[in-house]
């Protein structure tokens, strides 16, 4: 299976990025002479790990027959200073809310997602350390 997308550039900075008949402008921030029109590059890949691991993470768990649960990810990265300018550190945290959410079941289903499932994850972690932390109505769960 492959990927195609296709960014198109429409002034200044920005591109109008198709992926799959959707689409997404990207610019640069006013500081770096775009317009802010769209989100920067980089942080996309940030939206890309969260989406990639957060539809495993539901899925497991709906075939575990776990609900009644609330899923944020929030996703951080720490930048090299040199240039190419690349993530070097990424922490990426599970917050789940809820009554009654087995421990258990919510780290398989990280741990599932992250080691085997998500295929973004599996290509940032050849070139950034990343580190997952999993809290349970803000309680942090140990793994």
């Amino acid at each position: 299976m492959s990927s195609k997308t296709s960014a198109t550039w429409v002034g200044g900075l920005a591109f109008d990025a198709d992926i799959n008949g959707h689409h997404l402008i990207m610019d640069a921030d006013r500081g770096s002479g775009g317009e802010n029109r769209g989100p920067r590059p980089k942080p996309l890949l940030l939206a890309a790990l969260s989406g990639c691991s957060g539809m495993d993470v539901v899925s497991i768990l709906e075939k575990m027959r776990v609900g009644g649960f609330t899923l944020r990810i929030d996703t951080e990265a720490d930048s090299t200073s040199e240039h190419p300018v690349t993530y070097h550190t990424i922490r990426f945290n599970f917050h789940f809310e809820g009554s009654d959410l087995s421990p258990e079941k919510l780290v398989k289903a990280v741990t599932l997602s992250t080691q085997k499932y998500c295929g973004v994850y599996a290509m940032l972690q050849k070139s950034a350390r990343i580190i997952v932390k999993i809290f349970i109505n803000n309680q942090e769960v140990e793994q």
